[in-house]
């Protein structure tokens, strides 16, 4: 998750831990996430919104307000991943004047305080680094964008990061790569293309 989102592991544990495992689960009676084999594992939903909880830190919004936000939201949308919705993460605003940031959907406002800009731009491009269902819910994301071939969606490996539509992961590649094979030896042996492989490579040098 760490790794997927550019932030630190102990960013990523004690937000995991504090808010959404703490405060906000106290409001819906369950954890937002659980363990496997020792290991602790996160809903895709929630990934989405550790990334959208990410621009707000960086703006220097504090997080107990993010919070705030974040249960006004779930009550408005009737939603516990309100942060993994289109309307929401397209509705964000900024009033850099009064170093507001809000939301805005059909009249509706819900507000945070920022130090910073917020980067909207950088929240447009991850609004089309994602797909949505039927419901406007966040059901696969892009890290490096639809350009490329590597697909985080819950219905494949568990939300592993893999090759779109083919089920690899950037991780196998990389390591023939790393162990010194050529990027055709490479495609040639896993009949993908080059740029799938080169996309393999690219992913999991950045993270």
């Amino acid at each position: 998750m760490a790794k997927i989102l550019g932030i630190s592991y102990d960013k990523a544990n004690r937000w995991i831990k504090t808010y959404w495992d703490g405060k906000l689960s106290k409001d819906f009676q369950e954890h937002y996430s659980w363990k496997v084999d020792g290991s602790r594992a996160i809903s895709f939903h929630t990934l989405i919104e550790l990334f959208v909880m990410g621009q707000f830190s960086d703006a220097g919004v504090k997080p107990n307000d993010v919070i705030i936000a974040h249960k006004e939201l779930s009550n408005a949308y009737n939603s516990r991943f309100p942060f993994a919705l289109r309307e929401v993460i397209d509705g964000m605003r900024m009033d850099p004047g009064r170093k507001k940031i809000f939301w805005e959907k059909d009249g509706a406002v819900a507000n945070l305080n920022g130090s910073k800009q917020l980067n909207l731009h950088f929240i447009k491009l991850f609004l089309i680094k994602l797909d949505f269902d039927h419901s406007n819910m966040a059901n696969k994301f892009w890290p490096m964008g639809k350009d490329h071939s590597i697909v985080i969606d819950p219905e494949r490996k568990f939300g592993h990061p893999i090759l779109n539509g083919r089920n690899i992961y950037p991780e196998i590649i990389h390591g023939h790569f790393k162990a010194g094979d050529s990027i055709q030896f490479i495609s040639c042996i896993f009949e993908i293309s080059e740029k799938e492989v080169k996309d393999a490579i690219k992913y999991c040098e950045a993270a």
